[in-house]
């Protein structure tokens, strides 16, 4: 009954502290557990898995530093895997703040996998208009992405020659933590029946799901779970693999100062 009592009453002070142990230790010692792998992160995989080497696919950097903590992972899971097929890269976005987050990510793994700039990736950068410009990449990529994020002519990366609407582009992944993954379904899914795979944030992803069910989008990689798995199933394990374990045991510790806080509430009302 102590013991209770003291949690009661414990110090906000020690939980933070406590809360702070619990998350620093397993990302000190770098821990990684196996993770169950869900259908719609098995979708979106073997949905770049099966694209032909050579195949184009963009990838819509739609996330800033507040939500890189989630989103971060899956994209870096998401060129290792591009490179590793041989795939090539045409990197965009819709929020300035990404735009360098997607410009780290390029020069992290195309180091890792020797790839060239405008040889087997670019980046277009960030150009405002949403969905003015989903719509209009159907006629013409050039009308808004004229050059690259450099200032550098597109058509002067012979890749980029032969690319000019949804027509060239084989997979769109949106990696998003907002409502611009609904958007590229609405309109670059819908109007023009590209092929798009959704990385998002959790809270975001159960509004996605629909339009997995609906056969509108390949798959999903939703929050952190989502990035742990596809690194799973890369065999690479990185930032989620290792973020996975003190989300995990963090949240199950607060649920268990939740359960004790209240048990002894109860009982000390019921002795009053």
């Amino acid at each position: 009954m102590k013991i209770l009592e003291k949690i009661i009453n414990i110090d906000r002070r020690v939980i933070f502290l406590l809360i702070g142990l619990v998350v620093f230790i397993p990302l000190l010692f770098k821990i990684v557990t196996p993770t169950k792998i869900s259908e719609p992160v098995k979708k979106a995989y073997e949905a770049i898995e099966a694209l032909p080497p050579g195949s184009n696919v963009m990838i819509s950097i739609d996330f800033d530093p507040t939500s890189a903590p989630e989103c971060m992972p899956m994209y870096i899971a998401i060129l290792r895997h591009c490179f590793k097929r041989n795939l090539r890269v045409i990197v965009l976005g819709h929020i300035a703040y990404g735009i360098p987050l997607g410009e780290i990510g390029l020069e992290k793994v195309s180091k890792e996998f020797g790839k060239k700039y405008g040889v087997d990736y670019v980046n277009l950068g960030f150009r405002p208009g949403y969905t003015a410009i989903m719509v209009g990449m159907g006629r013409e990529i050039r009308d808004f992405y004229a050059q690259d994020y450099r200032g550098t002519p597109i058509d002067s990366f012979p890749f980029m020659r032969d690319v000019h609407n949804y027509n060239d582009i084989e997979m769109l992944v949106d990696i998003a933590h907002g409502y611009s993954a609904e958007l590229w379904v609405q309109y670059a899914g819908a109007r023009y029946g590209q092929r798009i795979i959704i990385g998002s944030t959790g809270v975001v992803a159960p509004d996605i799901y629909p339009y997995l069910q609906s056969g509108q989008i390949e798959g999903i990689i939703g929050g952190m779970k989502g990035a742990a798995e596809y690194e799973q199933l890369l065999k690479r394990p990185d930032m989620a693999a290792i973020g996975m374990p003190a989300l995990s045991i963090s949240h199950f510790f607060i649920v268990f100062l939740i359960i004790m806080a209240n048990i002894g509430f109860f009982i000390r009302r019921r002795k009053r």
